[in-house]
């Protein structure tokens, strides 16, 4: 919820002209970033509480799998601002009520693996932090990083494997170490201490990297073993086919 608010800060007195300036989403102005968070909550909560009709939605989106989630955001940004604000305001917060009531053991269906009500949660965290990025370096302002990194981080770890299989890459072997700095310098990290492969740097850049905000080079992140840094040019926490990325500022 507290990821939803900081976003919906940076919009909330935006003029109707402002939402619809583009962002760094090809063709995805403000108003399809917004779209896209209140269809992406409106799925998951049908995930919760009829999984048979998110089953058949599911069935339908894959008869356009590349196409889909555009072509959704496309008609969600046809929404008059105030309506479409209203609309994500009260999804959000209906999710959020229908998660914490969710049976501990529960798994979700979802777009990619079946989710417990913890990880959908996170999922929407890091979809809101990520499409947040966007919206605000479109109106010239920044989010500023806290602990929430945390949880996001944690999901761009977990993901490893899953980014491999949607590239029809096979997973390796070993796991790996990530070493990350949060924003108020605590230290976090994941897999063994003594792992061959190894990641560390800032958590941000982290973040920015598995949710595809930034490209790798223009990160601060520092890998040790050839499966390592192969991982983060396929890196995704995100759920769906493989993402384009970002191209390197100097390219931009």
């Amino acid at each position: 919820m507290a990821e939803g608010a900081a976003v919906d800060g940076l919009v909330a007195d935006l003029s109707d002209e402002q939402w619809h300036a583009g962002t760094a989403s090809a063709g995805w102005t403000i108003a399809h970033q917004i779209g896209h968070l209140a269809w992406t909550d409106r799925a998951a909560l049908l995930s919760v509480e009829d999984p048979q009709g998110f089953a058949d939605s599911l069935t339908e989106a894959w008869r356009n799998p590349t196409g889909f989630v555009d072509e959704a955001a496309e008609v969600e940004a046809r929404t008059p601002p105030p309506e479409l604000l209203s609309r994500w305001r009260a999804g959000r917060a209906a999710l959020a009520d229908a998660l914490l009531a969710v049976p501990a053991g529960t798994k979700l269906p979802w777009y990619g693996p079946p989710m417990s009500p913890m990880s959908m949660a996170t999922a929407r965290l890091m979809e809101t932090w990520a499409h947040g990025q966007d919206v605000a370096a479109a109106v010239g302002a920044q989010l500023a990083p806290t602990s929430r990194l945390r949880s996001i981080a944690h999901l761009g770890v977990r993901t490893r494997d899953f980014a491999y299989s949607v590239n029809e890459l096979s997973p390796p072997d070993q796991e790996f170490r990530v070493e990350l700095t949060g924003p108020d310098g605590d230290s976090w990290a994941w897999g063994p201490a003594d792992a061959a492969q190894r990641v560390t740097g800032p958590a941000l850049d982290f973040c920015l990297l598995v949710t595809q905000r930034a490209h790798r080079d223009d990160l601060a992140l520092t890998t040790v073993g050839a499966e390592a840094a192969h991982w983060l040019t396929i890196a995704q926490a995100f759920a769906g086919p493989p993402g384009a990325g970002r191209d390197r500022k100097d390219d931009a």
